[in-house]
């Protein structure tokens, strides 16, 4: 009985330790957005205020699939997209809760515009223009196309 009770406790505990949500882009959107004057650059950025639902995510653990894009073009810096780099929220007209700045564990091997699925721990950034609005740290990827 003992050894059952053990085991079981040992399960839940890895469970719980590995457990991650799959988030969709959707998810992303329960975000608002409202002119705010940034004194350092001297202009109004657009500046989110998080939803219920997406604050729940904050600091856990979370995957989502979507385009890979380095937009560094050097591997310095990694966004997760909802669109390819041609529709992307700097190149094209989407917003920006459609990418999440990621920082991976390990360089990634993958290419602009490839299909990715990335797991890590979700950050909500309400106020560093610097950033995105969505940071994913200690991530790993796998490819899907």
């Amino acid at each position: 009985m003992y050894k059952r009770f053990l085991l079981l406790f040992l399960f839940l505990v890895v469970q719980g330790v590995v457990a991650q949500s799959e988030l969709t882009w959707q998810d992303l959107a329960d975000a608002t957005f409202a002119p705010e004057y940034n004194e350092k650059y001297e202009v109004y950025f657009l500046m989110p205020e998080f939803g219920k639902k997406i604050k729940a995510y904050d600091g856990k653990r979370i995957k989502i699939t979507g385009y890979f894009l380095d937009i560094s073009g050097s591997g310095e810096v990694f966004l997760i997209s909802q669109n390819p780099m041609a529709s992307c929220f700097f190149c094209g007209g989407a917003g920006p809760e459609t990418i999440i700045e990621v920082n991976f564990k390990e360089k990634p091997p993958f290419r602009t515009d490839q299909i990715v699925t990335v797991s890590g721990v979700l950050e909500l950034n309400p106020s560093d223009v610097d950033h995105c609005n969505y940071i994913m740290h200690g991530a790993s990827g796998v490819l899907l196309k």
